[in-house]
């Protein structure tokens, strides 16, 4: 499946690189600070966990709306789960809320973030991950795309730090350049999901199945083109593919 042409799209790969590269970078200051607190066993409590709030509120801003820790369970002493995220849903000059979630497994209202991709992917990876779009039920009621990385305490995986970008925004970023392209165009997620597109015609959370992407992605995701001239190119080192077709 590998061409060695160079596919059309170029300046809407390299600007998609570089938002991704951008939100990662946001989280390194949050990541260092999770890291810190989980050094020393006795720093590993709930209470200890708000230490990192001033790195995660300043995470927020640009396309990030949300962001902050969620840790393995039984990585804090005083609870099983840990929860520590904050969000800014209005615009930059509101005051950041902070989320709760129960974290008690008793309660019918408690969610098992465990089982979610943007945990479980970095958790069974060791690798940085970028889940959706999904609509966020539990946040936003939007559809969201979550960028996590794993956290790590005494060589195990202790959880994730992340950030949320509302999809509807990194549309607006990219969509001048999508258009540009003269050509229908799509962003994809790993599994052939368009994440945004410049025609009505391809829509947010639709599948792709002209093109077998789940297939490319595992084949090396190397530039592509099909026999109907459709062609695919992975955005950096990202789980984000353009789809150009005819």
């Amino acid at each position: 499946m590998t061409d060695t042409r160079t596919p059309p799209g170029e300046e809407v790969v390299t600007q998609v690189s570089t938002l991704v590269e951008e939100i990662f970078a946001r989280l390194k200051p949050v990541l260092a600070a999770a890291e810190t607190v989980l050094a020393e066993p006795e720093s590993r409590t709930t209470q200890a966990l708000h230490g990192i709030r001033p790195q995660v509120v300043d995470a927020l801003g640009g396309l990030v709306i949300g962001a902050g820790f969620v840790s393995a369970p039984q990585v804090l002493t005083d609870q099983e789960f840990g929860f520590e995220w904050w969000t800014r849903l209005r615009d930059e000059e509101s005051e950041p809320e902070q989320l709760f979630i129960s974290l008690d497994p008793e309660s019918a209202q408690f969610l098992d973030y465990t089982r979610q991709s943007w945990f479980t992917v970095p958790r069974d990876s060791g690798r940085r991950h970028i889940n959706g779009p999904y609509v966020d039920y539990l946040c936003t009621d939007e559809y969201t795309l979550t960028f996590t990385v794993p956290v790590a305490c005494e060589g195990r995986f202790a959880g994730v730090v992340g950030a949320d970008v509302y999809v509807r925004e990194f549309e607006r970023t990219v969509s001048r350049r999508l258009r540009s392209l003269g050509r229908k165009a799509a962003l994809l997620n790993a599994q052939g999901r368009v994440i945004v597109s410049n025609t009505v015609r391809q829509a947010t959370g639709s599948l792709v199945r002209d093109v077998d992407v789940p297939a490319w992605w595992t084949s090396g995701a190397e530039p592509y083109t099909a026999p109907s001239g459709a062609t695919l190119r992975r955005c950096g080192d990202s789980p984000i593919a353009l789809l150009v077709t005819t």
